[in-house]
Order: structure tokens, then C-alpha cells, then sequence
């Protein structure tokens, strides 16, 4: 068992979204125990507030958005792993936009921001979810399995078949706060310049900057500063993967076994956990 925990103090962060474009400022403060992670949309009136949970999920395109009948928030992931790896389990986030900014492409300003601010141990406990055995989901070439374990652990092998500009990489962690902190939060999101630019001169990825992410370009890093690690597109991958999972609203303790996993697999995934738990209550 494992005591709920929530933000100490508030904290406001500004930002670009990477697929809208739109400057969206965000507020993000504590919550009481048991009512979990809700994102508000401020600009439209009398929206109802988004429980970021499984059921939420609207769509996964090179991201996760989830929404209900009112309103809609993408690109949640960054923000939910910052939030699972440092035990957060209720908040309240508040947008006047439709998107979690981008800011770097990873979670650090948001894994700094919530150190920063502080965070309160609850007196409610919650119960991680034990599996008994494994669940797996594989669709066009995308494998993950969670295996039982009694703990939470990854292990990632990214490859692009259909593109040698990003190389093959592979990465086995166990997930803790310090191992998100020192291996994981600083990871960039990532693409290929020949897969990134038709989608900006067709106006779906409006955020899109250098500042925003790694691309890579005739198999070479067109980032001026480089990367943060020699590996950091499959850490960012394994980075994706927290914060989906996190959807669960219950710590995990599985090891997951992945390959080319992005959100639509990471989601499928949660989804038979969400199965297997509710089969395991009848």
C-alpha cells in the first residue's frame, strides 16, 4: 500500500502547444485525497472537468489526448509521468487552451516545478495493481507485454524498420523516482526531419521547434546543443510510456516488455490491465 500524495503549493507555467500552436497557461494545484488528476478547461464556460483516467482517452495521433463530451486537452503524457514518478496522485490542472505546452518535449519543467512547489503525503492509502499473469497487446509490428512482478519495471527496444535515420536503441530500467529523475525526465520527444516537415507545412504541427524536440536528418542530430543522452529517443519512449500507464490512476507493479510501443499500444495495454482488474473484483 502506498500513501496518496498531492502538490504542497500551487504552480503556473506558460507555454507553446506543439500540435496547435496555441500559447496556453496552466495552473496546477493540490487536490484532496481520492479525487485523482482533473484537467479544467477555463476557456469554455461551464466545461466539466476531464478525469485523466483510462476512460478519458479520446484519441492517441503522436500523442494522448483525453476529454469528455464538453472539451478536450492533448499531449497529457509529459505532465502524468512527471506526475506517476513523483507519486502525485491528486491535482488539479487548469488550462485557458487545449494542450499541455510542449515546453522542451520532455518533463523536466514539470518534474521541477512540482519539487519546487512540494508535495503533501496523504492520510488515504492506495493499492498498486498486482497482476497474476502476463497481458500483452501487438498490432502492425508494436509488441508490449506486462509481465508480473513486485515491482514496476521497463524494458524498451526501439526500432524504425522504414527509417535508418533514427537508430536502433534499447533500454531496461526500474522505475523510481530517482531513476525518472536521473535517466528519464530530460528525454525529448523525437522525429525524423522527412517525417516532421510535411506535417508542418500541412499545419498539424504548429509548435514544432528545435526547442521542442530532437530531429534527426539524413541520420544526423540537426539540434544545435545535440542530445542529452547518446539514447534519448528510446528513454523519451520509455518517458511516454509512464505517463499513459499513469491513466491506470494506480501504481503498477509488472515489468513491461515493449518494442516500437507508442500511445495507441501503451493505452490498448492499460485497457486490459482495466480488464483484468475488473474481472479480478467479481
Amino acid at each position: 500500500m502506498y500513501y496518496q500524495k498531492t502538490l504542497t503549493k500551487s504552480f503556473s507555467l506558460s507555454g507553446v502547444g506543439l500540435f496547435t500552436g496555441a500559447q496556453v497557461s496552466m495552473n496546477v494545484s493540490g487536490a484532496s485525497e481520492g479525487s485523482g488528476i482533473v484537467f479544467k478547461r477555463l476557456d469554455i464556460p461551464d466545461c466539466a472537468a476531464i478525469r485523466a483516467n483510462l476512460d478519458s482517452v479520446k484519441a492517441t495521433p503522436r500523442c494522448t489526448i483525453i476529454g469528455n463530451t464538453d472539451a478536450s486537452v492533448s499531449t497529457v503524457e509529459h505532465l502524468m509521468a512527471a506526475f506517476s514518478a513523483l507519486g502525485i496522485n491528486n491535482a488539479i490542472v487548469e488550462l485557458d487552451g487545449p494542450e499541455v505546452p510542449i515546453f522542451d518535449g520532455s518533463s523536466e519543467v514539470f518534474v521541477n516545478a512540482i519539487l519546487k512547489v512540494g508535495i503533501t503525503t496523504q492520510n488515504l492509502t492506495i493499492e498498486p495493481i498486482k497482476l497474476t499473469h502476463p497481458i500483452f497487446y501487438s498490432s502492425e509490428g508494436c509488441h508490449i507485454v506486462a509481465v508480473p512482478s513486485d515491482k514496476f519495471s521497463v524494458s524498451y527496444t526501439l526500432r524504425f524498420p522504414e527509417n535508418y535515420k533514427i537508430p536502433t536503441q534499447f533500454l531496461s530500467l526500474e522505475l523510481s523516482q530517482k531513476t525518472f529523475l536521473d535517466d528519464l525526465a530530460s528525454a525529448r520527444t523525437f522525429s525524423s526531419y522527412e517525417e516532421i516537415a510535411p506535417l508542418i507545412e500541412k499545419g498539424s504541427v504548429l509548435g514544432g521547434s528545435l526547442s521542442a524536440a530532437v530531429v534527426y536528418k539524413d541520420g544526423h542530430v540537426m539540434n544545435p546543443d545535440g542530445l542529452r543522452y547518446k539514447d534519448e529517443c528510446v528513454r523519451h519512449k520509455v518517458l511516454d510510456l509512464v505517463g499513459d500507464l499513469a491513466l491506470l490512476e494506480r501504481p503498477l507493479n509488472a515489468h513491461i516488455l515493449a518494442i516500437r510501443s507508442g500511445h495507441a499500444a501503451n493505452i490498448a495495454l492499460g485497457r486490459l490491465i482495466n480488464d483484468f482488474i475488473t474481472l479480478e473484483c467479481v
